[in-house]
């Protein structure tokens, strides 16, 4: 870890006093026991009331060669490589607000502190709405596109990323850049999202907007096994359903019937017997397909995806209790596995196998991206070896596993990412954007 440089008591009462010039008296202050980032514990913490004091912020860094980490509201601030340094943790809570735009632009400039609950609450009032439903209460729109953050809506939409149009940014010196407008602009925009405030400070993003759908309809079905769900999925995705969201929750209870052999699970739901109802009690597990639009539209969808998941099956128009939630509590190791649809119950058996039982698993079935816990208590040793043994089911299927957050012995014993194969991309855009690795290094893999 790089030592943090020599502040005396008059270098460190000068920083802090010119940290309160540009942020304001009750803005700046020196950190406390709660300012931290995966652990890494911050020196100061400013609250800039804009772009300009924010730049200020980052050029008094620079001056006193000290890191910036930026936090908006802290909802994903333990996910991820802690970093090695938090000099000045960077508040983006007062860059917030929404651009007047007209209703017909359809687009809508956000300040990156803004909260996403507070975005969609504006929209509405105009009929409209952004497709994002990140699954962190209170996050700020900066801190899900600092993650990349997607909810059940991606399915449809696509990732906060794909919904980009511009994006305006600090690079590590200071200076204000703007990004969008065409391939090459957009190409550079996502090059911040999930980079979680290692490569540019955000301070807002344009996205698009649409009109608040007329109709939502959930329809649940129980299920009790990966390929039983993997079984549905395809049936719904042949059925051209155009489902806006198609979501799984697979409790750790949900493997208690004894296992069927997994040629029977597949003939339960056969596309020939699609519509019938699968033998045995109900499961403890759910698969949960969100439809919207007009009502009427909706109303025949429904029909057919009742008909397709049989008896099973149950309609409602708000969601499903564990909809839009991760399965990990705090302290949890908290898991990431993508891999093509096709592969994903191979990748959940995988995990139940290498963990000796049923693990919580719940997400974005129909994308083959779902989230998993470990308990915080298992051994770090243990955590490696699953972890180890799933990547490499996932590997051959082009798949991944990522650790997103961990207890800190966890932290230390296993590799976070796994492979990655844009790592020399990585540590090149980290070069041009970050040379001197100001902002929050150690943060992105590879220690970049």
């Amino acid at each position: 870890m790089t030592p943090p440089p020599s502040t005396g008591a008059s270098g460190v009462r000068d920083i802090t006093s010119r940290l309160a010039e540009i942020c304001g008296p009750r803005f700046a202050r020196l950190a406390g026991p709660a300012d931290e980032v995966a652990g890494s514990a911050a020196r100061w913490v400013a609250v800039p009331g804009g772009p300009h004091a924010a730049a200020q912020v980052l050029r008094l860094a620079a001056r006193h060669d000290l890191t910036v980490v930026p936090r908006g509201a802290g909802t994903k601030i333990d996910w991820g490589a802690p970093p090695e340094r938090v000099d000045i943790m960077l508040d983006t809570g007062r860059l917030a607000g929404i651009g007047h735009q007209p209703p017909d632009r359809g687009t809508a400039e956000v300040g990156a502190g803004t909260p996403l609950r507070a975005v969609q609450a504006t929209l509405e009032r105009t009929g409209q709405r952004l497709a994002l439903d990140a699954p962190s209460p209170g996050a700020t729109l900066g801190g899900v596109l600092a993650a990349d953050e997607a909810g059940p809506l991606r399915h449809r939409h696509g990732s906060v990323c794909d919904q980009l149009v511009g994006l305006r940014y600090l690079a590590a010196d200071g200076e204000l850049a703007e990004a969008g407008g065409g391939a090459v602009g957009l190409a550079e925009a996502r090059l911040l999202c999930g980079s979680e405030g290692a490569l540019g400070v955000l301070v807002s993003a344009t996205l698009r907007v649409q009109a608040v759908p007329a109709a939502r309809v959930w329809v649940t079905r129980q299920v009790w096994t990966p390929l039983e769900v993997h079984d549905l999925i395809r049936a719904v995705l042949a059925a051209r359903l155009d489902p806006a969201a198609v979501e799984l929750d697979l409790p750790a209870s949900s493997g208690c019937r004894p296992r069927r052999d997994r040629r029977a699970e597949s003939m339960a739901l056969h596309p020939s017997m699609a519509g019938r109802a699968t033998t045995g009690p109900a499961g403890t597990g759910s698969l949960a397909v969100l439809l919207e639009g007009g009502p009427a539209d909706v109303a025949e969808r429904t029909d057919r995806i009742v008909d397709l998941f049989g008896s099973r099956s149950t309609v409602a128009r708000t969601a499903p209790p564990w909809w839009r939630s991760y399965p990990f509590a705090p302290g949890d190791t908290a898991l990431r596995l993508e891999v093509p649809m096709t592969d994903l119950h191979a990748a959940v058996y995988a995990l139940r196998d290498a963990a000796g039982g049923p693990v919580p698993v719940r997400g974005s079935a129909g994308l083959g991206v779902v989230h998993a816990a470990l308990p915080g208590a298992m051994a770090p040793a243990r955590v490696a070896s699953i972890l180890a043994a799933v990547r490499g089911v996932l590997l051959a299927r082009q798949g991944r596993c990522v650790v997103l957050a961990a207890p800190p012995a966890v932290r230390r014993a296993v590799d976070l990412w796994g492979e990655r194969a844009d790592l020399a991309h990585l540590r090149a855009v980290k070069h041009h954007l970050d040379p001197a690795h100001r902002l929050a290094p150690g943060r992105l893999p590879g220690g970049l």
